[in-house]
C-alpha cells in the first residue's frame, strides 16, 4: 500500500468482513458485494457534474434507489437490481452476470451501502483505489478456503515478468487466462512509468491496450473491476475481457505482447450427466489446426495458444509447471517446434512457496516470435535456476520484487544480446545463470528442459537445512504435488 488513505480504506473496508463472516459470509463473496457497490457508487459519482456522463445505469437501479431504502425492501430491491443489470450490455453487464445478493441481513446491507457512500471513489487517485482493491484482492486470494488463490498470481513475479519484456507503447497485450487482471495492471503501471505518454498514447492505453479471456464469472468481474480502478476502460464500454474458454479457437486476432499464467491443472476437462443421473467428467481434447498436436493437457494448449495469438514479431512470458519441461509424447512435439519456430531464449526457474495453490513448481518461458524460417529460430537457451537452494514461505518469507532483481539483471531487458554466464564449471560453479546451445537440449532424453546443475546443499549438510516451518511447507508442498499426479494416473485409468 502507498498511503495512510489507502491503508485506513481498506482496513475499514476489510474489516466489516468479520462481522459478515458470522452470517456465513466468504472473503470471496464480500469481494464479490463490495464490487457491485463500489461500481454503483461511481457510476453515480460519474452521472454527476462535472461529468454529467450516461452511465446507461436505469435509474429504477440507481445508487440512489438503495440509499432510499432500507429493511426488508432494501434486500427485495437489491436482488432485483443486481438480476437487471446483469442483462445489460458492455462493461456493465459483465460486472453483474449471474450476480447474486449473499448479505442476508437488510441492516448489514444498509450498514456496508453507508460506508462505501462516505467515499467519494472518482477523486481518489488511481493509485489509491486500485491499491486498495488490490489489497483486498490479495487477502482473498490468501484465505486458503476461498480457493481464490489459483486466480492470483504473486505481483512480484509479475513485475519481474513485466520488467524483462519491457512493453513499449500503441502495442498490444493480451492474456488468454487473465484471472484477476495482475499483468495488465503491472503492464499498465510500466508504460505510464517508462513512458512519457502523449495524448492519443494515453488513449490507446486505456481503450486498446489490453484484451483478456477469463471463463470463471465471478473471477471475470473481480478483473474488470481491478481494470477500471486502475483506469483502464470506461465505465459505459464494452468490456475488454471474454468470458469465452480461449482454446476453443483461434478468433484471428494477433497481439505485441501475451503475459499469462495459465491455470494450474494438468487435464483439460468436461463434466457432463450420465444416463444414471451421476456426475462424470471426459477429458477435453482440442483439436485445432494451428496446434503441432492434440492433446488434453492444458498447459501444453496454452502453450500452443500462446504463439498462435503472437504477431510474427510478438512477444511472450507465461508461467507453466514442469511437466511442460519433461513430459513425453505431446510435449516433447510442443518443445521441438517452439524451440524451432520461436526464439525461446529464457527460462526461469521458480522456487516452491510463492503461490497460493499448493503443490506447484513453475517455470516462466520468455520467447519472440519469428516469421517462417526453414532454420530452428531458438540459437541458444539460458536458465535462470532461482529454486535449488532457494526458501519462500507465503507469511515469514514471501517473494518480494528485491528477490528476482539479481535474475532481471542477468536477463539484461535493454539488450538481451549481450548476456554474460554467472556459472563457470571451475570459477564459479554455484552460479544461476547459464545457457545451452539448441544442439545440446536437442540432445537431451525427448529434448527435455528440465535442467539443473547446482548442488542442493541441504543433501550434503545437516547445518544447511531450512528452518522447519519452511521444512514442513516444503514437504507439504512436494505431497500436494505428488497427489495430484497420482490423481491423473486414477483418472486416466478410469
Amino acid at each position: 500500500m502507498n498511503t495512510p488513505t489507502t491503508d485506513s480504506i481498506v482496513s475499514k473496508v476489510w474489516n466489516f468482513c468479520h462481522t459478515l463472516r458470522d452470517d456465513g459470509v466468504g472473503y470471496g463473496d464480500y469481494l464479490e458485494q463490495l464490487t457491485y457497490l463500489i461500481f454503483l457508487k461511481m457510476a453515480d459519482e460519474y452521472s454527476q457534474p462535472p461529468y454529467s456522463r450516461d452511465t446507461g445505469i436505469p435509474e429504477a437501479y440507481s445508487w440512489e434507489s438503495l440509499r432510499s431504502q432500507r429493511g426488508a425492501a432494501l434486500e427485495s430491491h437489491y436482488v432485483q437490481l443486481l438480476r437487471a443489470l446483469g442483462q445489460e450490455k458492455g462493461m456493465l453487464g459483465q460486472i453483474f452476470t449471474k450476480s447474486q445478493n449473499k448479505i442476508q441481513d437488510p441492516a448489514k446491507l444498509y450498514r456496508l451501502i453507508n460506508m462505501i457512500g462516505e467515499t467519494n471513489w472518482v477523486m481518489l487517485g488511481t493509485d489509491t483505489k486500485g491499491d486498495i482493491y488490490e489489497g483486498l484482492l490479495e487477502k482473498n486470494a490468501a484465505d486458503t478456503k476461498s480457493g481464490a488463490g489459483q486466480y492470483f498470481t504473486p505481483r512480484a513475479l509479475i513485475s519481474a515478468m513485466v520488467d524483462c519484456v519491457r512493453p513499449e507503447p500503441n502495442k498490444t497485450i493480451a492474456d488468454p487466462s487473465c484471472g484477476t487482471g495482475g499483468f495488465f495492471l503491472a503492464a499498465y503501471d510500466f508504460l505510464i512509468k517508462h513512458h512519457n505518454l502523449d495524448k492519443a498514447q494515453k488513449e490507446f492505453l486505456k481503450h486498446n491496450t489490453f484484451s483478456g479471456n477469463e471463463i470463471v464469472a465471478n473471477t471475470r468481474r473481480l478483473c474488470l473491476m481491478n481494470m477500471f480502478l486502475h483506469n483502464i476502460g470506461e465505465i459505459d464500454g464494452t468490456s475488454p475481457i471474454s468470458g469465452n474458454d480461449s482454446l476453443v479457437a483461434d478468433d484471428g486476432k494477433r497481439f505485441d505482447y501475451v503475459l499469462a499464467n495459465p491455470p494450474f491443472g494438468k487435464k483439460s476437462s468436461m463434466s457432463f450427466t450420465n444416463e444414471q443421473g451421476e456426475q462424470e467428467k471426459e477429458d477435453l481434447t482440442y483439436n485445432r489446426q494451428d496446434f503441432w498436436v492434440s492433446s488434453s493437457n492444458k498447459q501444453l494448449n496454452f502453450v500452443q495458444h500462446i504463439k498462435t495469438m503472437l504477431k510474427s514479431t510478438g512477444q511472450a512470458a507465461v508461467v507453466v509447471p514442469d511437466n511442460v519441461l519433461f513430459e513425453g509424447g505431446a510435449g516433447e512435439t510442443v518443445r521441438k517446434s517452439l524451440l524451432r519456430t520461436a526464439d525461446l531464449h529464457t527460462i526461469l526457474r521458480l522456487p516452491t512457496g510463492i503461490f497460493y495453490a499448493q503443490g506447484v513448481k513453475a517455470n516462466v518461458l520468455f520467447f519472440d516470435n519469428h516469421v517462417a524460417s526453414p532454420d530452428p529460430w531458438t540459437r541458444e537457451v539460458w536458465f535462470y535456476d532461482y529454486r535449488t537452494n532457494v526458501h519462500h514461505t507465503l507469511k515469514k518469507k514471501p517473494l518480494r520484487l528485491d528477490n528476482l532483481q539479481p535474475f532481471i539483471d542477468c536477463y539484461n531487458p535493454v539488450n538481451r544480446h549481450e548476456r554474460q554466464e554467472t556459472w563457470h564449471e571451475d570459477e564459479n560453479p554455484d552460479g544461476r545463470w547459464r545457457k545451452y546451445s539448441y544442439d545440446e537440449i536437442m540432445a537431451r532424453d525427448k529434448t527435455s528442459l528440465d535442467i539443473f546443475w547446482l548442488r542442493d546443499k541441504s543433501l550434503a549438510d545437516l547445518d544447511n537445512l531450512p528452518e522447519p516451518d519452511v521444512l514442513a511447507a516444503e514437504i507439504v508442498e512436494n505431497l500436494t504435488a505428488g497427489l495430484a499426479s497420482f490423481r491423473e494416473i486414477v483418472e486416466a485409468l478410469g
